[in-house]
């Protein structure tokens, strides 16, 4: 069963009832992330979700942890390109606890001079460890490279410099911007009775500030660069982009199965030939981005690095392949079934539910219906499988990343 309310301020509640289970996955979504920062507040939306753990009007940070730890809940939070939330799962005889303790952490806390001192340390560190991880290095290079500097193209973690100067003004004016009713979606996933989900969300949230929100649009400008990072390590790792289709674009299915057959899994094209058949590569896999305004299709291996320029040719060759439209009915009923079987698995997850309900209501204000979810997958055609593929591979477009003992970017 599924539950939604819009209250008087514009929050909007969502709660898929699931009675088979004895837990509740609980989420605040806040439709903000790195791609509505600005130069200067670039990093701040991962700042303020560190933050937020660190102590609120009634709790310290450490009390905030052993509460649930004592009634045996998880927390914890995370921030996207488009979106920030802060989630927690209990089992169902506790969720009111946990819940009372999340809404206390998102709507009350302190942001404390010393905390911000400490953690600017952590956030720094955590900047540092991606440097020292190439693949995740790999990954961030390759958002820049396609989308530039702004917007999408930010890292999350924002520069060190940035995080240096954080101001707990800052937060606050940021907070102020985003952090408004009509831009929070509350979502809840479990065995949670309709009447407590909702009486909750109305007591800690009725009377929160219903400013104007400040989100926009986030301005598209396709750089296609193509960009190298020397480090001496073992590896090569290589990052290619094409542009793709948006989210809720009418290909977008069709593109999901052609990147299942690409790259998506260990029977794909990619893991067949340059890991399976030549050997080159241990991890390689492609996979689809799609944002409201705009899409990718990424491919990401890390390969030996005295063949690395193997390694390219042979993702070329299967890219040439397959946009030669030579995807066999078997692949394409293959990739068909995994998309299905991915919709499936997520039924039985209350966190994946949970983030499942509560994007598709701040994304598209609509309520997420698995049944037309699966019917529109299985209405996908071999055909438009291949105009996924005419729409997919813009080479004039493409973006590129080699980080490793490479001293010269892929042409």
């Amino acid at each position: 069963m599924v539950h939604y309310k819009q209250f008087d301020n514009g929050l909007r509640l969502i709660v898929n009832k699931m009675d088979s289970i004895m837990s509740v996955s609980m989420g605040i979504i806040v439709h903000t992330g790195a791609s509505q920062e600005s130069d200067s507040e670039d990093g701040i939306s991962h700042f303020i979700e560190h933050m937020m753990f660190k102590g609120t009007k009634k709790r310290s940070s450490f009390q905030i942890s052993d509460e649930m730890d004592r009634i045996g809940a998880q927390m914890n939070a995370f921030t996207a390109k488009d979106i920030t939330c802060y989630y927690a799962k209990s089992t169902t005889q506790h969720a009111e606890e946990a819940f009372e303790i999340l809404a206390d952490l998102f709507l009350n806390s302190t942001f404390p001079e010393d905390e911000m001192v400490r953690e600017k340390g952590v956030v720094i560190e955590e900047i540092n460890m991606t440097e020292d991880t190439p693949d995740d290095l790999c990954l961030d290079m390759l958002a820049t490279a396609y989308f530039g500097n702004k917007g999408y193209g930010r890292t999350i973690l924002g520069p060190k410099e940035n995080v240096e100067g954080f101001t707990a003004g800052d937060i606050k004016n940021y907070m102020a911007k985003y952090y408004v009713p009509q831009n929070v979606v509350v979502s809840m996933a479990g065995n949670i009775d309709i009447n407590l989900a909702e009486s909750l969300v109305a007591k800690y949230f009725a009377c929160h500030n219903s400013g104007l929100c400040g989100r926009k649009p986030v301005q598209i400008e396709l750089k296609s660069q193509s960009l190298v990072k020397s480090k001496d390590i073992e590896q090569v790792h290589i990052g290619i982009a094409f542009p793709s289709v948006k989210r809720y674009d009418r290909l977008f299915d069709a593109t999901q199965i052609m990147n299942t057959v690409l790259g998506g899994g260990m029977s794909s094209r990619l893991f067949q030939t340059v890991r399976e058949k030549l050997g080159l590569a241990y991890t390689i896999y492609s996979y689809l981005t799609a944002y409201e305004e705009a899409g990718a299709l990424a491919i990401y291996a890390g390969v030996n690095s005295a063949k690395y320029l193997d390694s390219v040719e042979a993702i070329f060759d299967c890219i040439n392949c397959i946009t030669k439209k030579d995807i066999s009915k078997d692949e394409f009923e293959r990739g068909k079934e995994q998309l299905i079987a991915s919709s499936i698995f997520s039924q039985e997850s209350t966190s994946s539910q949970m983030l499942l309900f509560g994007k598709e209501l701040l994304y598209h204000d609509k309520i997420y219906d698995f049944e037309d979810r699966i019917q529109k997958i299985s209405a996908v055609t071999l055909d438009d499988v291949s105009e996924a593929l005419e729409y997919n591979f813009d080479m004039a477009n493409m973006a590129s990343v080699l980080v490793g003992a490479a001293d010269k970017p892929l042409r």
